[in-house]
């Protein structure tokens, strides 16, 4: 907020505010795509599913041209809409403008990437993978349409995953070739060859050091650059060979909860039909992407938001600028790109709000402008008027949306849930749509969307049109299908093939008639929006979008001697995750007396704050000891001494934790630990 502006305003508040008030009258600046109080369809049949009401007849639609059935045919559409328009952004150097390289000139490109990886050895075939292993970046974009032109998949590979993870999906999807950005990563792949004996060719986009090449030589692996890799192409051209909708175009690993990961196998179709659906909601509502709207490239091209977002802006001819890959520039590359279409996620949309609330706070008459701010713009959104050019976006929100880049049009946020009382606040600061969906890999990435200049908060939308979601009930937890809740069922043309040779866990994820059984439980909003009410498997995301199983935890940390049972939590507004630990009624009193000098029953000592030290640096040393990563060690703990029992109804007749129970149980404790954690 401007300083000088409140300072100006002074005493004049209530006037300027009496003006902001009369002066924010406007019409909506677009015209809504469905009725608000009925945005979906009901199937016909006994499913009782629901379909968008921009599925014509109640049917999904997988895509609209016969000429545009895979991301490689809609790469050639918007090169045709942009009229060979420029595509793909990068600083060369921190101290460098953006430099544009054009569609066509992807295109090119792309073909000489293709046709030197033939030229290396690679079939032009579907069941050729080529691994990718690098941030965003111009190469890895181009790369990715190069394997496309010659009917290849992609497999990317991420920092996140892990060594033992990593080299599971090397051998597991049978890499021979892995495209690299820097030589860090390359060295890391070298150091490993023991475990990953098919892997025998790097590409490497940065400039290989001479400790590199005599690595690679001691390893019998092959180097090339990326450079010499296209030159190769260049003089050795291939006819194309493109992917159709069925093949395959990338076989995205999930992070994994429990154990190694899975490769959950998506096609051209899988991808293409909730890119075309989201296209068409934005479209229906005067928010179709065209040639000079640019997005910002920062999330991981590895997970399947990000690919589905950069989708959406090239199949309508718009531009994509990848950031500098340091995250501490990030605001940088937005203050010079200005992107128009950001993607984002909850972790970094927190931060705004905390930043925003916390400058506010500092003042009173700042916490009132805000205050007021805020009720003025969120009755507008509510009337359906979405602007950033009201008195309050002049007088407070000015600030935020420069700190966007100025020109934000739309703004989507997705990979873990975003509080609603955040995602108002984005809308009345953003002053363009603030959109939410919901999915995973397994569908494309989303398959519910809010449509833009809806004013409710608290769902995540109706289902696209290229999906028919259903409920069906879960018994054990008493939701039932009949009272409109129940696990999310999801099935149409974006829902993925299966996860790669594991057909047992392929089977428990599709059924028989082809319905995706997500985990996740929702219920159906009166209008025909979804939300996201729990979770049927004991997993779960955290605010920064890591998947958690909560039983690994719990099974490391009572390895601990002082640790007799555990109960691990986690919101998925929240980041950190918080635990309730019983000590081991046996053995912890005499550590007590004896180590620590204390006396008392085990009431006392659960309320000593010198013991509940003492157990969290046990607890965390052990976990470190197990690999479990920082986002799985529990950052509070309280101390409860009773065990959890069958008697006092928080473990079930089999000794299992009844999690819903205990959560409900240690409500107020569990409040009481999240009050000074993120």
């Amino acid at each position: 907020m401007d300083d000088t502006v409140l300072k100006v305003l002074g005493t004049g508040t209530v006037v300027a505010t009496a003006a902001a008030y009369w002066l924010t009258r406007s019409p909506p600046n677009f015209n809504p795509a469905v009725d608000f109080t009925e945005q979906t369809y009901n199937a016909l049949g006994p499913e009782k599913a629901k379909i968008s009401k921009q599925a014509e007849k109640g049917v999904t639609v997988a895509y609209d041209e016969e000429d545009v059935r895979t991301l490689h045919d809609a790469f050639k559409k918007g090169a045709r809409i942009s009229n060979n328009g420029p595509c793909l952004g990068w600083k060369p150097s921190p101290t460098e403008p953006y430099n544009w390289i054009s569609y066509n000139d992807v295109l090119t490109k792309g073909s000489r990437v293709g046709a030197g990886l033939i030229a290396m050895g690679q079939a032009a075939s579907n069941s050729t993978h080529i691994g990718i292993y690098s941030q965003n970046r111009v190469e890895y974009f181009i790369s990715e349409q190069g394997c496309y032109m010659y009917s290849m998949c992609i497999v990317p590979l991420y920092d996140t995953l892990g060594i033992e993870a990593c080299n599971y999906i090397i051998n597991q999807a049978e890499l021979s070739l892995i495209i690299c950005d820097k030589n860090e990563k390359v060295t890391n792949l070298l150091g490993r060859m023991s475990e990953t004996p098919n892997l025998r060719i790097l590409v490497v986009m940065e400039t290989i050091t001479d400790d590199v090449k005599a690595l690679a030589q001691k390893h019998s692996v092959d180097l090339i650059q990326y450079s010499d890799l296209e030159k190769k192409g260049e003089e050795a051209p291939q006819d194309l060979k493109p992917s159709g909708p069925d093949d395959l175009a990338v076989v995205c690993y999930t992070s994994g909860t429990t154990g190694l990961p899975k490769g959950a196998m998506l096609t051209h179709e899988n991808c293409l039909a909730p890119t075309l659906a989201c296209t068409n909601l934005f479209d229906s509502n005067n928010l179709i992407v065209k040639p000079d709207d640019v997005l910002i490239s920062y999330l991981p091209l590895a997970h399947s938001y990000e690919r589905l977002c950069e989708a959406c802006m090239y199949s309508c001819g718009g531009k994509i600028g990848f950031f500098q890959g340091d995250v501490r520039k990030l605001m940088d590359d937005i203050k010079e790109l200005k992107p128009t279409v950001f993607p984002s996620v909850p972790r970094l949309l927190n931060r705004v709000f905390d930043k925003v609330m916390a400058g506010a706070s500092v003042s009173a008459i700042k916490s009132k402008m805000l205050n007021m701010a805020l009720a003025s713009k969120e009755a507008e959104i509510k009337s359906g008027i979405i602007r950033k050019n009201s008195w309050w976006d002049k007088l407070v929100f000015s600030k935020i949306q420069e700190s966007l880049g100025g020109r934000v049009r739309l703004l989507t946020t997705g990979s873990a849930p975003l509080s609603p009382k955040i995602l108002m606040f984005l809308r009345c600061c953003v002053g363009a749509p603030v959109l939410e969906g919901y999915g995973q890999t397994e569908c494309g990435a989303i398959c519910t969307l809010q449509v833009p200049g809806d004013g409710q908060i608290g769902n995540v939308g109706p289902p696209l049109r290229c999906n028919y979601i259903k409920l069906v009930d879960v018994p054990d937890m008493n939701y039932n299908a009949s009272d409109d809740k129940g696990e999310v069922c999801i099935k149409g043309p974006n829902v993925f093939k299966g996860y790669i040779k594991d057909p047992v866990k392929t089977q428990e994820a599709i059924d028989e008639d082809g319905w995706l059984h997500t985990g996740d439980v929702g219920q159906w909003m009166d209008n025909g929006c979804l939300k996201i009410i729990d979770r049927k498997k004991n997993i779960f995301k955290l605010a920064q979008g890591e998947y958690i199983a909560p039983e690994k935890i719990e099974n490391v940390y009572v390895r601990s001697p002082h640790v007799a049972q555990v109960y691990i939590h986690g919101d998925s507004l929240k980041s950190s995750l918080i635990a309730v630990i019983v000590p081991d009624p046996d053995t912890f009193p005499a550590f007590a007396r004896d180590k620590l000098g204390l006396s008392g029953d085990m009431a006392e000592l659960c309320n000593n704050e010198q013991v509940k030290k003492v157990i969290m640096e046990d607890i965390t040393s052990v976990g470190k000891k197990a690999g479990l990563a920082s986002f799985e060690q529990a950052k509070a703990i309280h101390l409860y001494p009773e065990l959890f029992s069958v008697e006092n109804e928080l473990l079930t007749p089999t000794f299992k934790s009844k999690r819903n129970t205990l959560k409900v149980f240690f409500k107020k404790e569990i409040e009481e630990m999240y009050k000074d954690l993120p």
